[in-house]
């Protein structure tokens, strides 16, 4: 099942292990952004610069060629561009160098950042069918807009609903949804069950469906599987994900947010803290992660569980952070 094909993955090389590698054609993907494509008003050195950087994606630019660009915005763009272009030539995947991203805190533009996060994910979930996990896995590279109505917690795209929510085919129904007091079910956005999975792929670059992220459900638990590839994939290790209503001070000895407000929160409560009730009320998603061989982990922790959380902001969105996942979980070893 192919799905995502404007992200570029199908232009990749594929190791043995699954990790991709970057090719010409990739790096031309990034050639056509709007960022770098020329414009009607684009003066000739930066046409010249496009036309042999298609020719060529891997020539060497030098500052006095960027400094011969009329427009002052292009001549950051380029700057941005070849110094994300050198750090992703220099790694041996497109996965080492997201790796390294986080490790090495690299500043790079996040829409570059959500890009290859997305890339990763076809891969990771290449011959995949369910379209409920091709959904639960937008959560790691686009933000999301999060309704909580009777108990139903709905996860609709934030900038789908964004660009309709002002009049736009929403209506005023789409109004109340950017506010966080209705549910996406009342609008004209259909929300993913184990029978309407497979329209997923008929619309997959729409981002128009709502996925349902109650525990337990179809949605939270095709969440969970891709969180476990995700894992599997950058850690080389085998971990069980089952979704938990709270979180045993027992068994509480390692945690991870899977954002910035549920970092935020877990560890107030790990230190002892009070988180006030209504902000209690936007924690999403509580997960419990088991790793099927103790051996990976750190010895301290050896053989004990860890926990992930996932709560909307303040302001009713979610920006998932799967990096975490890379960097926080406490394993022995990292490759």
């Amino acid at each position: 099942m192919d799905f995502w094909p404007s992200c570029g993955f199908n232009l990749l090389k594929r190791q043995s292990d699954g990790r991709l590698v970057v090719t010409d054609d990739y790096l031309r993907l990034y050639y056509a952004r709007p960022e770098l494509a020329p414009v009607a008003e684009s003066c000739g050195a930066e046409r010249a610069l496009h036309a042999s950087l298609l020719q060529n994606p891997r020539r060497g630019v030098t500052e006095a060629e960027i400094e011969a660009l009329a427009d002052p915005d292009a001549r950051e763009n380029y700057r941005v561009f070849i110094r994300f272009r050198s750090r992703l030539l220099a790694a041996e995947t497109l996965e080492a160098f997201y790796f390294d991203l986080f490790r090495d805190d690299i500043a790079v533009p996040p829409e570059f950042i959500h890009h290859t996060a997305q890339v990763i994910l076809r891969g990771i979930l290449d011959g995949a069918s369910d379209g409920l996990e091709a959904r639960a896995a937008e959560l790691f590279f686009r933000k999301q807009r999060v309704s909580i109505n009777d108990g139903a917690i709905m996860l609709a795209d934030d900038e789908t609903v964004e660009m309709h929510a002002n009049g736009g085919g929403f209506g005023n129904l789409g109004k109340l949804l950017k506010e966080g007091r209705t549910s996406p079910r009342t609008i004209e956005l259909d929300v993913l069950d184990e029978a309407s999975a497979g329209r997923y792929f008929e619309r997959d670059e729409r981002h128009d469906t709502v996925l349902s992220l109650n525990h337990g459900r179809p949605g939270c638990l095709a969440l969970t599987r891709v969180l476990e590839r995700w894992i599997a994939h950058f850690h080389g290790v085998r971990a069980a994900v089952t979704p938990v209503r709270e979180i045993p001070d027992e068994d509480w000895v390692w945690h991870v947010g899977l954002d910035a407000e549920a970092t935020a929160m877990l560890n107030e409560i790990y230190n002892g803290g009070e988180v006030e009730e209504e902000r209690m009320k936007r924690v999403i998603g509580l997960f419990r992660v088991d790793f099927r061989d103790p051996v990976v982990m750190q010895p301290e922790v050896a053989g004990a569980p860890v926990f992930l959380g996932l709560a909307a902001a303040a302001d009713g969105t979610l920006r998932m952070k799967p990096q975490n996942l890379l960097m926080n979980l406490p394993l022995a070893r990292r490759t």
